[in-house]
């Protein structure tokens, strides 16, 4: 504006009133200058800027994303600013801890029982049945006993407690973050790969993200003729050519350009405004070029430009003709420009009346068509001025008048290819798409058409930013979230959109108690206005190639192709990250669940474990470390896609996992007990029980160790499918890990039984026993297929494990909000009536400290009238200072009145301002109502005193 002449106003606002400081303090970076203030013990200062701050926003809205600071202290503030740096526990991190600390401490009961068990029976069992005498040469002996019985109690605590978990998280996390790179999402918060496994909803941009940002003119209007694809050049009149060549060469910054391709065989780059790039690529796809039209006029020579603003929506420059004559050249949309226009160039190029009915019937049956196609329509004019007497440039409303229209055309952002099947996957996922874009309603529901967001004859709602706020906000102009809840649901495209109402829309679906799950909302934004919506979400995605610092700061991931199918797989790889932990817990606790009750059964019947201490110590190795990086490292598969989002309370063992825990438990328990005590008659050996304390290692119990090895190796084969599927086989080829690690264990399972000896308690085995016990391994495959068959419904006896309950699953920070949160009239209405009495008991101050010296200077003479009333004190004549200005009074009858009310409501405030030294010294400033005096008269030096005070 200033460089071309027409500014006229500057307006400035700085710190937290300017729209990059509000926007800051949205994204909480603020914080830190509040603490200084608050240190400095500016706490007025701080209230007056943040009322100034909250003037500068929208409405209600302003009082959720800016709150004001309480004037009655802030101690409220103060537990907000605590909670604000306090990290909140990831929904799965919640689930785990509380799964983990249950287990834990029912492994803690059961090894202490173990232990006690042990001591007990070896007690009994010695000083009372055998009743041998406790001699001093056996307590060694004794000793060792003990210490035995307290190696399987810890031995039974290392098993039953997963240590494993979150190793199992962390690898999980780890494992998908690498590969969501290759997908192009670049994670920042790990939290946010767990989080999209549950989302519902999804506010996505249009530009850049569902569409290309690469305008294209795809229809245009010239010479009468409505062409719905690039017209041939030879159809259109020369004389229109030249200016329609000209008005778009000219008319537009010289920055943009088209360039050549980097890539062979790619589209040509666009460089500048898109919307220029478009029109340009217009003139090219006419076969015409526009920099021969700006080497002949360069940028120096334009006599004047209007640059682009919203109030006019259109831009104009005008150059100098070889006949000193005037020719501005104009575009801008269409619905503007042509209420501009009183002639259209026709077919020969001549231009012809162009009336209002003209223009009514233009706008019907080519500027709506357009519109309606998802096309942003442009109206490219020209106007013709003498040179002389010269126009005054200054005055815009003549100059911009009078046009005549050469051509209207229509520019599309094209809609990515791979958009509409992602979106199509989004919704079988049960993941709701909302378009959140500043086009115009006609445009943005045809590109929503096009998308699949939405599908004519379904219950939908297409919403501009002006009517979703009229509907949300009552007559206060307050959000209500009642008012949010009806609207939300249905809600599908949100147009002409403020980044105060993308903001706004988010936080009404994430606050909202319409539906029973709360709803995970993910957000797509590019621009700085976008970093309080991105903030909000529970994922915030900023666009990597066209994101702005601080979108990509306030976001949880970075897509760096800006295309809308990456957060597809986005959401795919959060699934998987839930299905992996879930198959590490079955597995884990179905080991867990058997290692126990076999110690413990062990301990009770034949007073020592059939697994010994370093032999659990290998299979907590094989259940916790391995199976973390076996089951872990599952690559996500299409099927995540085909069921809905679990919901933030989902639990992270179903009924189906708990049948499968507890189905598998059985048989291996079955089996172990079974060869535990007929064992040795199956393979003609010895028991190996009772044996003394440092006897050889027994092929019974070795017998029993391997078979459980082997069962838990094909059990982690079942643990891949946690869903009921029958094919646990499926896709195993595709994670090369989950296969090393299987045979891997094998072959190391194989080496400790026939070359461990005496440290793993084992004694080689024949190749007879080593086939039984893979044989009863294999049999947990065919198990597994058994209890496939069995319906979860009828199990209703089985409960559901690792669900956090809702008073949980609210983080403290929020618990904290709603509490302290007030309402934005109440809290201004207070700070209002605080500020009142504030200065009220001021001036009644410093009335009593004048009367408190009048006092004293009239000692032994009559004292004149004492008054109460600061209105009667400085309505009294001897008081009054007469100047030219008329007379203000500071305080008017109505505010006495209800100052008065409230003084006989209230009780008086508990401590003066300390800044009065006349009530810190404690002097009586109690003077005598009934008694009257005369006025001093204006001459009297106490009179020039009382009026100096």
């Amino acid at each position: 504006l200033f460089i071309t002449g027409s500014g006229r106003m500057v307006v400035t606002a700085v710190g937290v009133n300017s729209q990059t400081g509000i926007i800051f303090t949205l994204l909480g970076a603020g914080g830190e200058e509040e603490e200084k203030k608050d240190k400095k013990g500016k706490h007025s200062k701080m209230q007056d800027g943040n009322v100034d701050a909250t003037k500068q926003q929208d409405g209600a809205a302003a009082m959720e994303m800016q709150p004001l600071k309480s004037a009655e202290g802030g101690d409220a503030d103060d537990k907000k600013k605590a909670n604000m740096h306090k990290k909140e526990k990831s929904v799965l991190q919640g689930k785990l801890t509380k799964l983990a600390v249950q287990i834990g401490k029912a492994g803690l009961v059961m090894s202490a029982i173990t232990v006690i068990i042990l001591v007990l029976y070896f007690t009994v069992d010695t000083f009372v049945v055998n009743k041998k005498p406790w001699l001093p040469e056996c307590t060694p002996v004794y000793v060792q006993y003990f210490v035995k019985f307290f190696i399987i109690g810890v031995t039974v605590l290392v098993v039953a407690v997963p240590e494993g978990l979150p190793l199992a998280v962390t690898i999980s996390l780890a494992y998908s973050v690498k590969k969501m790179m290759k997908d192009n999402n670049l994670v920042r918060h790990l939290d946010a790969c767990e989080t999209m496994g549950n989302a519902t909803a999804i506010c996505s941009d249009k530009t850049g993200t569902l569409t290309t940002n690469r305008m294209t003119v795809v229809q245009a209007y010239v010479g009468d003729v409505h062409y719905k694809e690039i017209p041939d050049p030879s159809s259109i009149n020369a004389k229109t050519m030249e200016l329609l060549v000209n008005a778009i060469a000219i008319n537009s910054a010289y920055t943009t350009k088209i360039l050549p391709p980097e890539k062979e065989g790619a589209l040509p780059r666009q460089v500048g405004n898109k919307t220029e790039c478009g029109l340009l690529g217009f003139v090219l796809d006419l076969k015409q070029d526009y920099e021969p039209v700006r080497s002949q006029m360069p940028e120096e020579k334009l006599y004047k430009v209007y640059t682009f603003n919203s109030v006019r929506k259109s831009m104009s420059t005008v150059i100098k003709l070889p006949d000193e004559s005037f020719r501005m050249y104009s575009k801008g949309a269409s619905e503007i420009v042509l209420k501009k226009c009183c002639k259209i160039l026709n077919g020969a190029g001549d231009p012809r009346v162009f009336r209002p009915r003209d223009r009514d019937e233009m706008v019907k049956k080519v500027i709506e068509p357009m519109a309606c196609d998802g096309l942003r329509t442009i109206c490219v004019a020209y106007r013709d001025f003498p040179s002389s007497p010269e126009p005054d440039w200054d005055n815009e409303n003549d100059i911009l008048n009078d046009l005549t229209c050469i051509c209207v055309v229509g520019i599309e952002d094209p809609v990515r290819p791979e958009v509409p099947e992602a979106i199509r996957k989004c919704q079988r996922a049960g993941i709701t798409v909302r378009m959140v874009t500043g086009d115009n309603i006609n445009t943005a529901r045809a590109i929503a058409i096009k998308c699949g967001i939405i599908h004519p004859g379904e219950d939908f709602l297409c919403l501009e930013g002006k009517e979703f706020n009229r509907r949300i906000r009552n007559e206060k102009g307050e959000i209500e979230q009642e008012r949010i809840d009806k609207i939300w649901p249905k809600l599908r495209v949100l147009a002409r959109s403020s980044p105060t109402d993308k903001h706004t829309l988010v936080k009404g679906i994430i606050d909202s108690t319409h539906t029973e799950q709360r709803q995970v909302v993910a957000v797509t934004g590019d621009g700085t206005n976008d970093g309080p919506a991105l903030k909000k979400a529970d994922v915030g995605f900023a666009m990597g190639i066209a994101g702005t610092d601080v979108a990509k700061e306030a976001s949880d991931i970075i897509l760096t192709d800006d295309n809308f199918s990456s957060i597809v797989k986005a959401v795919m790889w959060g699934r998987n990250v839930y299905d992996s932990i879930s198959k590490f817990l079955q597995f884990q606790l179905t080991v867990n669940v058997v290692a126990v009750i076999v110690a413990f059964t062990g301990a009770c019947i034949t007073q020592d474990s059939p697994l010994k201490a370093v032999q659990m110590l290998w299979v907590n190795l094989i259940m916790d470390t391995f199976a973390s990086l076996a089951l872990a490292t599952e690559p996500p598969t299409e099927t995540l896609l085909l069921r809905k989002p679990y919901g933030r309370n989902k639990p992270l063992i179903s009924r189906t996992m708990m049948k499968n825990i507890l189905g598998h438990a059985v048989y291996q328990l079955t089996l172990i007990f079974t060869l535990l005590f007929v064992g040795e008659k199956m393979f003609q050996i010895d028991s190996g029980r009772n044996a003394p304390l440092h006897s050889p290692p027994s092929e019974h119990y070795t017998i029993i160790f391997n078979t459980f090895v082997m069962m838990q190796l094909f059990n982690e084969i079942n643990a891949r499918k946690i869903h009921g599927e029958r094919n646990v086989f499926d896709g195993i080829f595709r994670n090369p890990i989950f296969c090393t690690i299987v045979l891997g264990t094998f072959a190391i399972q194989i080496v400790i039984v026939q070359f461990g000896g005496k440290p793993f308690s084992c004694s080689p085995l024949q190749l007879d026993q080593w086939m039984w016990c893979i044989f009863i391994g294999l049999g947990e495959l065919v198990w597994g297929q058994v209890i496939a068959t069995i319906p979860t419904s009828r199990l209703k006896f089985l409960k559901e494990a690792g669900r956090l309950t809702q008073k949980e699953e609210i983080p403290e920070e929020e618990l904290n909000e709603d509490v302290e949160e007030i309402d934005h009239a109440e809290r201004e209405l207070r700070r209002g009536q605080i500020l009142w009495f504030r200065g009220l008991n001021r001036i009644q101050t410093q009335i009593r400290v004048v009367k408190a010296f009048r006092s004293s200077l009239y000692e032994g003479l009559e004292k004149p009238e004492s008054r109460t009333s600061i209105h009667n004190f400085m309505a009294h004549p001897e008081f009054r200072i007469e100047d030219s200005q008329p007379h203000i009074p500071l305080i008017d009858d109505t505010d006495l009145e209800e100052d008065a009310a409230l003084k006989q409501n209230s009780s008086p405030p508990s401590s003066l301002n300390k800044n009065n030294s006349a009530i810190d010294s404690g002097i009586n400033l109690t003077t005598d109502t009934s008694k009257s005096a005369t006025s001093s008269s204006p001459g009297s030096p106490i009179h020039s005193l009382e009026t100096s005070l």
